[in-house]
């Protein structure tokens, strides 16, 4: 049978039929009568049929900002081991960093049959907090705080704040700051207040010719390092908000003969394996990425089970682990 013969059957329109089955709007004396032809037929085009009967696809979507980043397969990797295990299979879709990317895939999801969808941003725009609060399904996001939102979250100023004090306690005493995109509230402008907040209470003033902001990449890090570190007044220790970042600033530290620790202390964030092997192992904030992912994960499998309307935020906290590009003295 098909959706021409299945709308004659039902005694309505093929176009009401498409709307049924598309979550358009019905009026409830014309999905009765679809309902009701359902049950004598049996129809449903393939992908409905369990969906429509039991209301569940057994679908996560999950929307992530690049699939190069290891913290972003130590997250997904924690979503998928949770929703797995309940017999949920993942709809991943990379949006390469781009926000319209992401508000183009929250309106694919909206639009399509998931069970939830779990999103991994970096920049909320007005465009999001609209098209998240018409969710038609639970939604979470990981990896940013969002006010009304279910989140899990992690203390990005919390990190950025302990890292640099070590290396003020240390006795540094020229700071400078290597952060990212201030649009990005976590790893952006948390980082970048947690380094502030450590410098002002050393009762050292933030200099800002000693902050750049770098793209997320070594290459990035190392262009910032180079316009840092060829002045006359150069830092003794440089704060940077991510490992990637920090990797750039060694290459360049390495071929300008700059030495780690004894010239120049640098901490990052993310604890990547990479910062375990540069020529001075990096020292880092551990921030628990699957962790992350297993918390959001199961945060949305209470909402599906649940449907509260109360949103909950779950910040986690950081471990600091202190390797040779600190130890001084």
């Amino acid at each position: 049978m098909n959706i021409s013969e299945f709308a004659k059957e039902a005694g309505v329109s093929v176009s009401a039929v498409s709307r049924y089955f598309n979550d358009g709007y019905l009026s409830d004396d014309k999905r009765a009568l679809i309902e009701a032809a359902l049950e004598r037929t049996g129809y449903m085009p393939s992908y409905s049929a369990r969906t429509i009967r039991t209301k569940v696809t057994k679908l996560v979507g999950v929307i992530l900002p690049k699939l190069s980043s290891e913290s972003i397969s130590r997250v997904t990797e924690g979503i998928s081991e949770v929703l797995s295990a309940e017999g949920f299979e993942l709809l991943l879709v990379n949006t390469a960093n781009d926000y319209k990317r992401e508000i183009t895939s929250l309106e694919l999801f909206r639009q399509n049959r998931v069970d939830g969808v779990i999103l991994l941003a970096s920049v909320f725009t007005d465009t999001h907090r609209a098209l998240l609060s018409k969710m038609r399904v639970p939604t979470v996001i990981v990896g940013q705080q969002l006010k009304g939102f279910n989140c899990v979250c992690h203390n990005d100023l919390g990190a950025a704040y302990s890292m640099t004090k070590l290396m003020l306690d240390k006795g540094a005493k020229r700071p400078a700051f290597i952060g990212a995109n201030q649009d990005d509230v976590a790893a952006g402008r948390d980082r970048r207040r947690g380094f502030e907040k450590a410098v002002t209470e050393a009762g050292i003033t933030v200099d800002p010719k000693m902050c750049e902001i770098a793209k997320f990449s070594m290459d990035s890090g190392y262009e910032k390092a180079k316009l840092l570190l060829s002045g006359r007044k150069k830092p003794d220790c440089i704060f940077c908000a991510t490992d990637n970042i920090a990797a750039g600033v060694m290459q360049y530290c390495r071929e300008t003969d700059i030495s780690i620790p004894g010239d120049l202390m640098i901490g990052g964030v993310g604890d990547s394996r990479m910062g375990k092997v540069l020529y001075v192992p990096l020292s880092s904030v551990h921030l628990h990425y699957k962790t992350a992912g297993r918390e959001g994960a199961n945060m949305l499998l209470s909402e599906m089970k649940s449907g509260s309307e109360v949103h909950r935020i779950l910040q986690l906290e950081y471990d600091i682990v202190e390797r040779e590009s600190t130890k001084r003295g």
